[in-house]
């Protein structure tokens, strides 16, 4: 836990990568555990696999909707820490964790009525829906945890400390694929769960990891006498603050389903390229993330000492280091291009697809490097209200883009990269807009602790 005494509002490429680096390697482990749990229920079946992919979506739908727990709880405490109040950002922090618990114990009940309802939402035949059913009623008992890590992380990394949220989700990810694979299996004389134990492995490791992170923050809470019992004011100034990162947050899910669904209408080749494209740009979005989440702890301190100038050259540097990162990154992409393909499909329209989206996303990698830079300026400058307008209107231009696809009748590789084009180049440029006429103003420069 960091001491006292806040670090210099003016942030250097050192500092960006001490927080970005072990930023990325939480956010790559986080995947991780999915990966394990699929590898571990695939020798089930494919009922038991199919299953593990209904239960996955709505999970990682979850998770995408409530990381706002994460980004709000920076945010409040960077600034805090920024203006030297560390005791105030600790109770920031704590009222934080109670609104994940809350939220998470609410998410739990609610979730485990309408699992059944969810997975019939999906139309999947009786056996896939029997296994998805199983996994999700476990996983409910796990959102509370699930949250609390999300609220509990994102105080370090208002704190400036990436490092041990890192450290949490390594050992978290060993012990889960430990406790999943023995569950799953029942070895000798333990009774084997099936599909059950991977879902009971993951909420016991999720659960470890909530307590590890809860135990850090309280320690810290009591040695700079913060109160550890929920601040009513506090806990509603937190929802009222995530709720407009939530609906930004909506958007941006918002757009990403809506290119699925446009790219099921090209063909089965060009959706099973698309898939392989998009998981592609996600796992190269993990790194621009981490520089995302490096500018929301950097901005919100140096806000919180009242330093616009300080601010200002932070934001230029980040900037820098988006577009940067953004270009290797694509270079890295394009040139793998020709290669990655053979390693995902034997089908020749498939590779061909494929070829051409990542060249696209290649081609709009600075482009998204700036996007998700500035976004994670603005997150931690507390700016929530503008992000969420911003979202919205950026799915309105996006929409007209997305339409042309289908309206047109274009199918195949053709059809794929129109789509890709729309997406990371149409729908980024306008989120690049919204997001660049916002930094440049004064608008969210706000300072001090408040």
């Amino acid at each position: 836990m960091p001491g006292p005494v806040p670090a210099p509002p003016a942030a250097g490429p050192r500092e960006v990568l001490a927080l970005a680096v072990p930023a990325l390697g939480a956010l790559v482990v986080e995947p991780l555990f999915l990966l394990t749990d699929t590898a571990i229920v695939g020798a089930l079946g494919t009922e038991s696999l199919a299953g593990l992919g209904v239960a996955s979506a709505v999970l990682s739908t979850l998770v995408g909707l409530f990381v706002v727990l994460a980004y709000g709880t920076t945010a409040s405490v960077a600034r805090r820490l920024g203006a030297g109040e560390l005791r105030r950002a600790l109770a920031v922090g704590v009222d934080g964790c109670w609104l994940a618990l809350g939220t998470g114990l609410v998410v739990a009940v609610v979730g485990a009525l309408a699992t059944p309802t969810v997975v019939a939402a999906f139309g999947v035949a009786d056996g896939v829906a029997a296994e998805a059913r199983t996994y999700l009623a476990v996983s409910m008992a796990g959102v509370p945890a699930m949250l609390l890590v999300l609220a509990a992380t994102g105080v370090l990394r208002g704190l400036q400390d990436t490092r041990t949220p890192l450290v949490v989700a390594a050992v978290g990810f060993t012990w889960n694929a430990v406790l999943s694979l023995v569950l799953v299996h029942g070895p000798g004389p333990l009774p084997a769960l099936g599909i059950a134990g991977s879902a009971w492995g993951t909420v016991v490791a999720q659960s470890t990891m909530a307590l590890w992170l809860v135990v850090l923050v309280v320690r810290g809470a009591r040695r700079h006498d913060a109160p550890l019992r929920p601040h009513g004011a506090g806990v509603l100034a937190a929802a009222r603050g995530g709720v407009p990162l939530l609906l930004r947050t909506v958007t941006l899910r918002g757009a990403l389903l809506a290119t699925v669904a446009v790219a099921a209408t090209t063909g089965a080749p060009s959706l099973a390229a698309h898939q392989v494209v998009f998981t592609c740009w996600t796992f190269g979005a993990f790194a621009l993330d981490a520089l995302a989440i490096a500018a929301q702890a950097l901005t919100g301190r140096s806000l919180g000492a009242g330093d616009a100038e300080g601010t200002r050259a932070t934001t230029r540097l980040m900037v820098r280091w988006g577009v940067g990162g953004g270009a290797v990154l694509g270079g890295l992409v394009a040139a793998a291009s020709p290669v990655l393909p053979w390693l995902f499909s034997d089908s020749a329209d498939v590779r061909a697809g494929i070829t051409a989206g990542l060249l696209v996303v290649g081609a709009t990698a600075p482009l998204a490097g700036y996007v998700f830079v500035l976004d994670g300026v603005l997150i931690g400058a507390g700016d929530g209200a503008y992000l969420a307008r911003a979202g919205v209107l950026a799915l309105l231009a996006y929409a007209p883009l997305l339409a042309v696809v289908p309206l047109a009748g274009l199918r195949g590789t053709v059809g794929l990269v129109l789509l890709w084009v729309a997406f990371a180049g149409g729908y980024m440029a306008a989120r690049a807009v919204t997001l660049g006429l916002r930094a440049r103003s004064d608008g969210w420069l706000v300072l001090g602790a408040g």
